[in-house]
Formats: C-alpha cells, sequence, structure tokens
C-alpha cells in the first residue's frame, strides 16, 4: 500500500514517473488535469462546475478541486493506495489534503520531489513542444510557467520538509535511473 504525492516543476518528470510507479505498484495515477477533464466529460455536478471556470480561463477553485479530489480517493481503485499528480499545488492546498486525509482515516506515506534543474526542464518542455506541437511549450512560456511554480508551488517542498515527510530524488538522470530510485523509496 502506497499514497504518494508527486512534486516537481513542469516538465520533470512528474506524470511518466507516477504511471509507471502506479503500474508497478498497482495503485491509480491520479492527475488533477485528468479528473478535471474527466469529470467535465461525464457532465458531473462538480463537473459542470468546473467547466464554467474552465471555459471562462479562470482556474477552477481550490474547494471545487478539493471536492473532486474527495470524489476520487473514494473511488474502489484508491483504497490500496494513490499517486497525486498536480496536487496540490500550494499550501493552502496541502493544508486541506491533510484534512481531508484526516477525515478519510488516511495518511500520506511519501511526498517526492523530482528535482531537475531549470535548464534542463526548459530543453525537455521546448523538445515536446516540438515533437507535438504545443504552442505553449516555448521559451518564453515555460519561463513563466517555471516563476509561477517557484513562487506558489515550490512552497510545498518547505512544507512537506517540515513534516518530515519529502524525499528529493534528482529527475535529471535517465529515465530508468530515476525509476530506480523511486522504486527504492516506495518498497
Amino acid at each position: 500500500m502506497a499514497r504518494i504525492i508527486f512534486l516537481g516543476a513542469p516538465g520533470a518528470g512528474k506524470g511518466t514517473q507516477a504511471k509507471v510507479l502506479a503500474d508497478s505498484q498497482g495503485i491509480p495515477h491520479i492527475s488533477t488535469g485528468d479528473i478535471l477533464r474527466s469529470a467535465v466529460a461525464n457532465e458531473t455536478p462538480l463537473g459542470v462546475q468546473a467547466k464554467s471556470y474552465m471555459d471562462a480561463g479562470d482556474l477552477v477553485p481550490d474547494k471545487l478541486v478539493i471536492d473532486l479530489i474527495r470524489e476520487r480517493l473514494q473511488e474502489s481503485d484508491a483504497e490500496t493506495g494513490w499517486i497525486l499528480d498536480g496536487f496540490p499545488r500550494n499550501v493552502e492546498q496541502a493544508g486541506f489534503l491533510d484534512c481531508l486525509l484526516g477525515e478519510m482515516g488516511q495518511d500520506c506515506d511519501h511526498t517526492i520531489n523530482l528535482d531537475v534543474p531549470d535548464d534542463v526542464v526548459v530543453s525537455r518542455l521546448v523538445q515536446r513542444g516540438v515533437e507535438s506541437g504545443r504552442s505553449d511549450d516555448n521559451e518564453e512560456t515555460i519561463r513563466r510557467r517555471l516563476e509561477v511554480y517557484r513562487e506558489k508551488t515550490e512552497p510545498l517542498i518547505n512544507y512537506y520538509t517540515e513534516q518530515g515527510k519529502l524525499t528529493t530524488v534528482n529527475g535529471d538522470q535517465e529515465l530508468e535511473a530515476v525509476t530506480a530510485d523511486l522504486q527504492a523509496i516506495v518498497k
């Protein structure tokens, strides 16, 4: 059983590594982006609410995201564990998550920060943009996303360090080496 939160800058490899680790552990990889898209597509009550914000180009409010996470963590496949990727995004959301897990009688086993230098992140995301045709993966936009990450999300590193729950993994290695490091943490 493993309940894991993945932290790291955009392009650090969270999604890739979360999927590999989730498959090896037999637990769901829970991405907030996927939850939002699924709730909207399935026109759930929360999805309908989220869609109104997304259509307006606004961020979905923390309360609504928390409700979506609560709903997802209560599904049967998450009983034996989960990996959260993309949530929490800030210290306030982390506090909400702590309360939610307390209500559910769960705890987070590991918080893992995939640490990758900014220049490597920029290079990876520019390459991804070239390969996928994503116009938002240009250097200027990527550097702005990194600024937002540093401002909003990076404080989570201190939050979880102070709780004694943070493990940092060097994400600037071959994919297999990162996977091996992660496997060693959650064994």
